[in-house]
């Protein structure tokens, strides 16, 4: 979370004190009103508002017809969840590298297309645009559909045009940890009327038939679906924090930026798929070895990450996924369905060896878009030091 004040306060006492804090109602309408705004904000013809980030990629998956039979492709980099939701769909998680950029690597998602693939995910991690006229020209070559995992890349933009905004649909997570905040939120992005229909459907099956207009103009025939409605408070939280969104990130741009220039003649920097589109959230130095990267990233005054050591966001940590445990109940755990058993991928530890080498030799520094020029200053010159 980087800003929050008083105006979310006042939004959130709004909301108390007229007591109108379920998503559907007659008085301040916020969730309405948010997803009307996140139309501008994003570009996006219609903008779902959920639970969560994982929420909106199951959603997403659903709304693509995605189901057991079928294999999506993610990176072997991402949090655990891209994964999860994949299997939540029914269908089977086909772990592709990522190239230099930390983002999917189009040259091993194409050599992991077969016919049974109906999806690829490309993420943003860390804010980090992924090669999305690749991915897309991919898709269109073989006739898939292109969900982007844009949950830490809220904003973030390629060749101008929002992240989660250039795929079929996108996802994007509003948890504590995000570029904007709700505590936990969640929104699905598509233009497209079909997607949008079956997730909505899927979001909220026990209650979208029932509370307010929602099927108003809805074609899709209803289903059972989960359990992923949002409320008023976040919404309200939400509506305040996009409006402080690109001011976010211009900042955690400049920051990024100016880092850049001055430690251009002593740092190695990962490559960039738009570097003017990337969030600037975080500053990725690449090192000859993993040893020297280590090194660095607990010198005095650095703070720095090594993402081989992030958990849950390498895939050798997905614990269920490479266990192969899908559900609890067996009849429900799609490794075990028969439509998937021809398919079911062969997970080894070592399965990614680019994807881990680059991972370790890789230093992230956390920009801070509120940084006084003193404190950048103080940054840069441990940076320097410490090399």
């Amino acid at each position: 979370m980087y800003r929050i004040g008083q105006e979310e306060i006042d939004a959130v006492a709004k909301v108390i004190e007229q007591r109108s804090l379920f998503k559907i109602n007659k008085k301040l309408q916020e969730t309405m009103h948010a997803e009307e705004e996140m139309k501008a904000l994003f570009g996006t013809k219609y903008p779902l508002l959920m639970t969560n980030g994982y929420a909106a990629l199951t959603c997403a998956l659903i709304g693509m017809g995605i189901g057991p039979g079928d294999e999506v492709i993610v990176p072997a980099y991402t949090y655990i969840s891209t994964a999860m939701a994949v299997v939540s769909a029914g269908a089977m998680p086909v772990i592709a590298e990522v190239d230099e950029t930390l983002t999917l690597c189009p040259e091993d998602t194409e050599r992991k297309i077969t016919p049974r693939t109906k999806a690829i995910i490309p993420v943003h991690i860390q804010g980090f645009p992924s090669n999305m006229d690749a991915l897309m020209a991919l898709a269109d070559k073989y006739g898939i559909k292109v969900l982007e995992d844009a949950c830490q890349a809220d904003g973030g933009s390629y060749h101008g045009k929002r992240l989660g905004t250039v795929g079929h649909a996108g996802a994007l997570s509003f948890n504590y940890y995000k570029v904007i905040t709700a505590g936990e939120g969640g929104a699905l992005l598509t233009d497209d009327k079909t997607i949008f229909e079956r997730a909505l459907i899927y979001h909220d099956s026990s209650a979208v038939a029932y509370f307010g207009n929602q099927l108003e103009d809805v074609e899709t025939h209803l289903f059972c679906g989960s359990e992923f409605r949002t409320n008023e408070i976040s919404s309200a939280i939400l509506r305040i924090q996009m409006k402080r969104l690109d001011g976010i990130l211009a900042d955690l741009r400049r920051n990024k930026r100016a880092m850049m220039e001055a430690l251009a003649d002593v740092c190695s920097f990962i490559p960039s798929h738009d570097i003017e589109g990337d969030c600037g959230t975080t500053l990725a130095l690449r090192f000859d070895t993993a040893e020297k990267a280590a090194a660095f990233s607990v010198a005095q005054g650095i703070g720095g990450t090594v993402p081989i050591n992030t958990g849950k966001h390498v895939y050798c940590n997905w614990t269920p996924i490479m266990n192969k445990v899908g559900a609890l109940h067996p009849l429900m755990d799609p490794f075990k369905m028969e439509a998937n058993r021809n398919i079911v991928p062969d997970y080894r530890a070592d399965m990614c060896p680019k994807t881990l080498n680059l991972l370790a030799r890789t230093v992230y520094i956390s920009i801070d878009p509120d940084w006084t020029e003193e404190a950048r200053q103080a940054k840069i010159e441990a940076i320097r030091k410490a090399l």
